[in-house]
């Protein structure tokens, strides 16, 4: 039975967490994901190094929590517990000066070092949580928190405060994933003698990934958008891993993230130059005017203003912008850029503000002010994105009513709805090529709107800003994971609608078929497990078992709701027994009565031959090739009774239109020929259109009655109305009846000389 009183208790690993640190995308999604989880009705403790870079505003609301001591290879290593609180989350910040009291959180030599005690400290840390905090749901996120999971399974499994906690990996951006020399195995991991272990961190004969043993170790491994969870499972986007992914693909899924809609709303950001609504975007404008003052460009309300918010690099299709640049500027549209990144890129951009004064602006610097101001004012904003795990800033761009012109390639792919101009559907422009032309056609074509159809325009920013991509709609989605790996634990109703709370009970009980007991009988059959097609790894034995039903989700729910609903039918069935016992009498009896027609047409081959010329018209059967085939039929039903062939052959017709009038007749006119019914089946089932049982007993007792020669008229009589039957338009069925009236003539003749 499911705990209603447990709520779910979630740890959030990351390198990085808004407000405190943040260098990207990681930073955003740690800063805003556990507050929605805590807002839907899960406890979350978000565990942060505590680096140095931290401000001193926070670093003073810190309270020292608890300290202990972490084993790391021959090392025994200083570990203590910050504490804060912060809009309604608790922060964990593991302490370690040596490690974390330096001026970036990343890019130094002993980085493996560093964040493989960061994953340990993680691990030993879940001992030390508040009174009455016991960890569901370890949420590790891309190599700096991998080996979390590995840590866990390696050298904590089998304590009772372990064995209940369930690991989630996230990848952010695969293409980092933590690579290093084999020696740390031994000296800083520890786990040189766990062949397991050793061999699943293993990527080539002198390395070990960080990233990968997370793939092989965790019981889940979310993505930050669907496209680009089946586009890691490719060797284009997978960086070496996407063997691993496609093996552990059914523990894999996307989940789109969210923005912070309160933080990034033009109705009250004070950092643009004038507030706007969807209802009313006056401000816009005055927003437009005032960066193009700012950055030296023509203030202009007749000329579309793009701008990119970016890392100058080739990932972000600086290639693409290279390219197309000269074209786009001759073309009379604006271009800002704002970002930081390779020097040839960043020379680049400085060539074309000298070649197109008043019409390009380069900002080679971080200014997140700057970038904000630039989302409110700019018209379309540019992402051209060699790949893209989901993007925030395509997302922000919509959300201040600026369309963006994107490559279809994950998170874009998946946020913006490129703008159809016949049904006026869409939230942006997109192109899906890595090519610089193409990109540059998208540009005009925005363009071109923009010129041309202002009304179609503002109908289009009206759906983008319209959007809804609030972090509540993706923490759903992560707790619907969370709670499929902990049927135990019940979920609120207030989380989530019905539908899904009755999904993710029924996810918990048996696979069973629905019985005709009361639905209760479900709940107490032990959970079973579905089995597993793929082959597990010595040391993810343990782990797949949740790995799998977490990873099909949405599958799986679809299946459990169907399921539900076939419980509520058992139920209805419960109250009418009488009924369902006589409806498997029928069942059976119609079995019996197949088995019979089964036994009837092996005891009689002439008929099948017969049956055969006339379902095949097409095939024009000589009459030597019928004279052969009445002899051998003749030898071969020597043995039989005269009973059964008098039996067979007044009903020859007749059971050559039972076996295809079931299909034929729920199937239109039109189709007949494609499954060469003869048109005289088609006439049958019209005609008689009652039960299959009752016609067969029919036939039976007139076979009894009737004579040889009474057979023939009456298969006479069935073929003739076949002329005028209107099966189907096609004229070749109507054409081949006589050649198939002929034939029966023929048999029948043959059996009377007989």
């Amino acid at each position: 039975m499911a705990d209603s009183s447990k709520k779910m208790q979630i740890v959030f690993a990351s390198a990085e967490c808004a407000p405190f640190v943040k260098t990207g995308g990681l930073g955003d999604v740690a800063g805003s994901l556990p507050a929605a989880l805590v807002r839907a009705g899960a406890e979350v403790i978000v565990m942060v190094p505590k680096y140095a870079t931290i401000k001193d505003e926070y670093k003073a609301q810190m309270e020292h929590f608890s300290d202990f001591y972490v084993s790391l290879g021959w090392r025994n290593e200083y570990c203590g517990l910050e504490k804060l609180e912060h809009d309604g989350v608790t922060y964990m910040f593991i302490d370690n000066e040596r490690y974390f009291a330096r001026d970036y959180p990343y890019g130094f030599f002993d980085d493996g070092e560093r964040f493989a005690f960061f994953s340990k400290a993680i691990t030993e840390s879940l001992q030390h949580l508040p009174e009455g905090f016991e960890c569901d749901i370890l949420h590790c996120n891309d190599w700096q928190t991998a080996l979390a999971p590995v840590f866990l399974r390696e050298f904590y499994q089998g304590l009772p405060l372990y064995d209940r906690v369930k690991t989630v990996f996230s990848i952010h951006n695969v293409a980092f994933q933590g690579q290093f020399s084999d020696t740390v195995m031994e000296d800083i991991l520890g786990v040189a003698h766990i062949p397991a272990a050793a061999s699943q961190l293993r990527c080539d004969a002198c390395s070990i990934n960080y990233m990968l043993g997370a793939l092989r170790y965790a019981d889940a491994i979310t993505t930050v958008s669907p496209t680009y969870a089946n586009e890691i499972q490719t060797p284009e986007f997978g960086e070496g891993l996407d063997g691993v992914l496609r093996e552990r693909s059914y523990a894999l899924q996307g989940i789109l993230n969210g923005i912070d809609v309160a933080g990034f709303d033009p109705a009250t950001d004070k950092r643009i130059a004038a507030n706007y609504t969807v209802e009313d975007r006056s401000g816009k404008a005055v927003c437009k005017a005032k960066l193009q003052e700012e950055l030296g460009l023509e203030v202009r309300d007749d000329r579309p203003l793009m701008v990119m918010v970016t890392r100058l690099t080739r990932q972000k299709g600086m290639d693409l912008v290279m390219y197309a640049l000269d074209r786009i500027l001759a073309g009379g549209v604006q271009v800002a850029v704002l970002g930081t990144g390779d020097r040839d890129y960043e020379d680049g951009l400085r060539y074309f503000q000298d070649k197109y004064p008043g019409t390009m602006a380069a900002r080679i610097e971080f200014d997140p002010a700057l970038s904000q101001r630039m989302y409110a004012a700019a018209d379309m904003f540019l992402m051209p994105s060699k790949f893209e795990p989901c993007g925030l800033s395509q997302i922000i761009a919509m959300r201040y009513g600026t369309l963006p012109i994107v490559r279809e390639t994950g998170g874009l792919k998946d946020t913006v709805i490129p703008y159809n101009e016949f049904t006026g559907e869409g939230t942006g422009f997109s192109f899906s090529n890595f090519n610089g032309d193409e990109m540059g056609d998208a540009v005009f074509r925005a363009a071109r709107l923009f010129w041309d159809n202002r009304d179609a325009w503002n109908q289009l920013v009206t759906q983008a800003m319209s959007q809804d991509f609030s972090w509540t709609r993706s923490a759903d989605k992560y707790l619907d994971l969370y709670f499929f790996m902990h049927p135990e634990i019940e979920r609120p109703a207030a989380v989530v609608d019905e539908p899904e709370v009755v999904a993710e009970k029924t996810a918990a009980e048996p696979k069973a078929e629905p019985v005709v007991e009361a639905p209760a009988a479900a709940e107490e059959k032990p959970v079973e497990a579905a089995p597993e097609p793929e082959a597990k790894p010595a040391a993810e034995a343990e782990v797949k078992p949740a790995a799998k039903p977490a990873a099909k989700k949405t599958t799986t729910r679809k299946t459990t709701a169907k399921k539900a609903t076939a419980t509520k039918a058992a139920a209805t069935k419960t109250t009418a027994a009488k009924t369902t016992a006589a409806k498997a009498t029928t069942t059976r009896k119609r079995t019996t009565a197949a088995a019979k027609k089964a036994a009837e047409a092996e005891a009689a081959p002439e008929v099948k031959d017969e049956a055969a010329a006339e379902t095949k018209p097409a095939a024009k059967v000589p009459a030597k090739a019928a004279a052969k085939k009445t002899a051998a039929s003749k030898t071969t039903t020597a043995k039989k009774t005269m009973a059964t062939k008098s039996t067979t052959t007044k009903a020859a017709t007749k059971k050559t239109a039972a076996k295809t009038t079931p299909k034929a007749a729920a199937k239109p006119a039109g189709k007949v020929e494609e499954t060469h019914v003869e048109p005289k089946a088609e006439t049958a089932a019209e005609a008689k259109p009652a039960a299959k049982t009752t016609t067969r007993k029919r036939a039976t007792t007139t076979a009894k009655k009737a004579t040889t020669k009474a057979a023939a008229p009456k298969a006479e009589a069935k073929a003739e109305p076949t002329k005028e039957a209107p099966v189907s338009p096609a004229t070749p069925a109507e054409e081949k009846a006589p050649t198939k009236k002929t034939s029966v003539r023929k048999a029948t003749a043959t059996r009377k000389r007989r």
